[in-house]
């Protein structure tokens, strides 16, 4: 927190963020900066989602999607470089406008080839 800043009304702000936590059970904890760097500098993550459909034909098919991360703020930088990389690419053969990351094929986050891709992956 900045010098000054009312603790209280941060902790509301955080805790009513919409779409974020106001949905949730939240607790704010503050400490220190000596703290933060002694004890949560990596900032390790974990997660784990199930999505399930069916087919045509009515047959059921699901899919993981697990994350296990050492340092979460190393991870949002590679993947923010990786998105970047995708635009560079998608710029550079013409294609503008405003995209998402549903938009982005996997392949253009890789810094690899797609010959690459495709003898180490397929």
């Amino acid at each position: 927190m900045e010098k000054g800043a009312n603790a209280d009304s941060v902790k509301q702000a955080i805790i009513t963020m919409p779409y974020y936590f106001a949905d949730y059970i939240t607790t704010v904890h503050f400490i220190t900066l000596d703290e933060l760097k002694r004890d949560h500098s990596k900032m390790d993550s974990r997660g784990l989602v199930f999505r399930s459909g069916h087919t045509g034909q009515g047959n059921t098919h699901s899919m993981e999607y697990r994350l296990d991360m050492d340092s979460n703020p190393e991870f949002t930088a590679s993947v923010l470089v990786a998105y970047a990389r995708a635009v560079y690419r998608m710029a550079a053969e013409g294609r503008t406008g405003a995209i998402t990351v549903l938009d982005i094929a996997p392949a253009l986050l890789s810094a690899k080839t797609n010959e690459q891709l495709r003898m180490e992956i397929l």
